[in-house]
């Protein structure tokens, strides 16, 4: 299917409406989706609608929850998802935030019993847009197991960066596993037997390229145990500090049925110049040097050429996704 960007955001909001989410918040939400979709990230699009509006059909995400926003310390924002859907509560969070680093040059976000939030990384960039610069973490439900071990103690546990740089910023933005889980679920979605070697274990810890056994198992960390423990550094930031679910004791994200996932998120921003006031300049002699050696590129450049050549045209849907969206309750 090739659909226009304001046919396909009808497509979203109606069929998360359907399932009794607010206006408002199956736009927030939706909207968060669609610039994965133009990013280049099915993964992080729309292939997640089925069961992020399955899951508010069955009260597993409650649909119409509001997120409370709390300011425990003056450069300390701590924000209850009520186990509604990320995006809003974020937002939220960010919101209230922001002002609190301009003044006091740095300030934390936590967000708590919170679901997934899509790519990380637009959060790191809308921020290092607004001239902050953005560390952000977010644990998943249980998909890596710790190095040495088989049994998933960590999730893939993205983390993203954010750095303002004129109308360009510089982003980062990684899950800790060698290749995002959603990989794997799109796999298995489109019938694929199977997925490159490397990217998973099953549930005996061998490898496999088999997307059932692979979902069934373990992911592979990137760096191997230099990522396991940079899973466990963002499992601590933003389940153990924000008081949410472990990835052990979370969820699935992809199934209807169960308890609310009740992850966590957090957030630290920092106001680059109140520690360097020349720090654009500053930082554009690195640019410079990096820049100037030939094949060089600034993460999240490619990402947003990418979004910028799909705005100017349609953009395309699997037929089997599209169908199952209308199935509930999608409509352009």
């Amino acid at each position: 299917m090739k659909l226009s960007f304001s046919a396909m955001r009808n497509l979203g909001i109606s069929a998360f409406c359907a399932a009794g989410v607010p206006e408002d918040i199956a736009s927030c939400v939706t909207d968060a989706l669609l610039l994965a979709e133009l990013d280049g990230m099915p993964s992080h699009g729309f292939s997640r609608i089925p069961f992020y509006v399955d899951q508010a059909r069955s009260g597993k995400v409650k649909a119409d929850a509001r997120p409370a926003v709390t300011r425990p310390a003056p450069a300390t924002v701590l924000v209850d998802a009520c186990n509604g859907y990320a995006f809003p509560a974020i937002d939220a969070g960010l919101k209230a935030a922001a002002p609190a680093a301009y003044e006091y040059g740095v300030a934390a976000l936590g967000i708590r019993r919170s679901h997934h939030c899509g790519m990380l990384g637009h959060y790191a960039e809308r921020m290092a847009r607004e001239g902050l610069i953005c560390l952000a973490f977010s644990n998943t439900p249980s998909a890596m197991a710790p190095w040495g071990g088989k049994s998933a103690s960590f999730g893939t546990n993205p983390l993203a960066f954010g750095c303002p740089r004129g109308e360009t910023p510089i982003v980062v933005d990684m899950s800790l596993s060698k290749v995002a889980r959603g990989k794997i679920m799109n796999a298995k979605q489109k019938g694929e037997n199977s997925i490159p070697e490397g990217w998973a274990l099953d549930k005996d810890g061998n490898p496999t390229t088999d997307p059932e056994a692979a979902l069934k198992g373990t992911m592979v960390p990137m760096g191997d145990a230099k990522g396991a423990a940079l899973a466990l550094m963002v499992e601590i930031l933003s389940a153990s500090l924000t008081g949410s679910n472990h990835a052990f004791e979370a969820s699935s994200f992809f199934e209807a049925e169960g308890p609310a996932p009740g992850i966590g998120q957090s957030f630290i921003l920092l106001d680059p110049g109140k520690m360097n006031p020349d720090f654009p300049q500053t930082l554009e002699r690195l640019v410079t040097h990096i820049l100037g050696q030939s094949g060089t590129r600034l993460p999240g450049a490619r990402r947003f050429a990418l979004r910028e050549e799909k705005k100017a045209g349609d953009m395309e849907l699997p037929d089997a996704l599209y169908e199952k969206i209308v199935a509930r309750g999608g409509k352009m």
